[in-house]
């Protein structure tokens, strides 16, 4: 009953996810394919661009877009509504805890409570198969895609490889620890490298 789950992220060419200007135009434009039913945050990516998201115009919910759902097991997600105007999603959903902190009495947003301490990926997972969702989209680098890896749950990677080499920082990811299948690699004029895998349990 799971969804497809692709995990995408642009990364340098000694594995950093930051530090380089990433070719955000691409990166977005490459996530089409999937079409997904669901794009899966975690609170620190929408955190990070809490300033930009309350600045951007409001287009209004996309009817045909994907649902948002945002991992935020602490409740730091204020901007729900500047996110579901955004235009690019048909909904936000905020997945909780049990011991998630209360919200306020006034919250119109969605939500989803699973698991005690820190939301269950995998509940989530069945919830979204049970509902139709064929492709889930994880657009993190951070502890959201570490504990979905850790955990089994992704079935591919398409990384999105700069031709930069940062060399400071941690890198993603020990893919020695991952069982990976190639699946496909596109070169781009400007030497950026489109690789894809099957990541296999």
């Amino acid at each position: 009953m799971r969804p497809h789950v692709v995990a995408q992220l642009a990364i340098s060419l000694d594995g950093r996810t930051s530090g380089f200007d990433v070719d955000l135009p691409r990166f977005y434009a490459l996530a089409t394919l999937w079409q997904e039913d669901v794009t899966l945050m975690g609170a620190d990516t929408i955190l990070a661009q809490e300033g930009e998201v309350r600045a951007a115009p409001r287009r209004g919910q996309r009817a045909a877009g994907p649902l948002l759902a945002v991992v935020d097991s602490h409740a730091r997600v204020r901007s729900w509504g500047s996110l579901r105007e955004l235009g690019y999603w048909s909904d936000v959903l905020a997945l909780y805890a049990d011991q998630t902190p209360a919200r306020a009495p006034d919250a119109t947003t969605r939500e989803l409570v699973t698991g005690y301490e820190e939301v269950d990926l995998g509940e989530v997972l069945e919830y979204f198969g049970c509902r139709g969702v064929r492709t889930v989209r994880i657009d993190s680098a951070g502890a959201l895609l570490h504990a979905c890896l850790a955990l089994e749950l992704v079935d591919e990677l398409a990384l999105l490889v700069h031709p930069v080499i940062v060399g400071a920082g941690e890198r993603w990811y020990d893919t020695a620890r991952l069982a990976l299948r190639h699946a496909g690699t596109e070169v781009f004029d400007d030497g950026v490298l489109w690789m894809r895998y099957c990541v296999d349990s």
